[in-house]
């Protein structure tokens, strides 16, 4: 996959499919709109997805930082499924005066010679967001390419967006976010160096700072699985400050993987959440922490099933 970040001088090769949105979190609505785009390579066109970034949101500060997915998630996403070119193409004052039709001709025709043209209902883009569906199908004749509108997708009688999808993360319902997005919520970082405390009472713990941008459920510890290097490794996650042992406000994702000896410090891990266990707390002291800490791995030993 070709990324094409920070600029606004490119032309793609080839004629394309481009399917627009902010795809954040790419729930299951963002999968039912890139799977209907990959079906049009059979037209030999490209897929590329066109995006925002920042958003526009977060640009004009109408929206929490906090997203569900870090640029670096989405591109890891784009890639696996197929896509050919991904446009993260900067959001500015320019491009947020730009009229809707010219925005049509200047980038979606001359820079990316779009064919095919795939969104929500609710695409908007263009000055003052003037830019809708119905004139992506009234100008599709006259630029000559097509327009495929996808549905909002349900879930008990709730249209899936990654509103909603945020409102189950910020509450700790991980099961029902798992649904929404067709895979546990997940954080992928680097792993740091942390005090190494959990090494010293025999529970060795991979720290993860996650990028700022990324939104965190409550704070507390998680029933979760580890993918490293291809492999899935069953796992409990604590999220929070540890404020027993640490008085910094960073709040991090500190793994315990089961039957995991391997040195892994540097590398990139992704920490899938499944369930909330319990909020965070503080204890009187260390030994009362390791009897909490104790209890938690017995109780994800249960829930993993191993």
């Amino acid at each position: 996959m070709e990324i094409i970040s920070n600029t606004t001088e490119f032309e793609l090769p080839q004629n394309t499919v481009v399917a627009i949105g902010k795809f954040d979190g790419f729930h299951k609505g963002h999968q039912k709109l890139i799977d209907m785009a990959l079906e049009q390579k059979k037209d030999n066109l490209a897929v590329a997805v066109y995006t925002f970034v920042p958003s526009p949101a977060v640009f004009w500060g109408k929206d929490d930082i906090q997203e569900l997915s870090t640029i670096e998630e989405k591109r890891h996403i784009f890639e696996n499924a197929g896509v050919d070119y991904l446009v993260e193409y900067p959001f500015n004052q320019v491009i947020a005066d730009m009229e809707p039709e010219a925005y049509i001709k200047e980038v979606l025709i001359d820079k990316m010679h779009v064919k095919c043209i795939v969104a929500g209902t609710d695409v908007s883009f263009g000055k003052k967001g003037a830019g809708n569906y119905e004139l992506l199908q009234a100008l599709a004749e006259k630029y000559d390419y097509r327009v495929i509108l996808i549905d909002k997708v349900q879930y008990q009688d709730k249209e899936i967006s990654s509103t909603l999808v945020r409102e189950q993360i910020k509450a700790g319902n991980m099961e029902i976010a798992a649904q929404l997005l067709e895979t546990p919520y997940s954080v992928t970082g680097k792993i740091v160096h942390g005090k190494q405390l959990g090494r010293t009472i025999g529970m060795p713990t991979v720290n993860v700072l996650p990028e700022k941008e990324k939104l965190l459920p409550p704070n507390g510890v998680y029933f979760s699985y580890v993918i490293w290097n291809g492999k899935k490794y069953p796992s409990v996650t604590n999220i929070g400050k540890k404020p027993t042992v640490d008085n910094s406000e960073v709040i991090g994702v500190e793994t315990y993987i089961y039957d995991f000896e391997e040195d892994i410090y540097g590398e990139t891990i992704s920490v899938f959440l499944l369930k909330f266990r319990r909020p965070e707390m503080r204890f009187s002291g260390v030994e009362e922490l390791k009897k909490q800490m104790e209890q938690d791995l017995q109780a994800g030993r249960k829930f993993h099933n191993i």
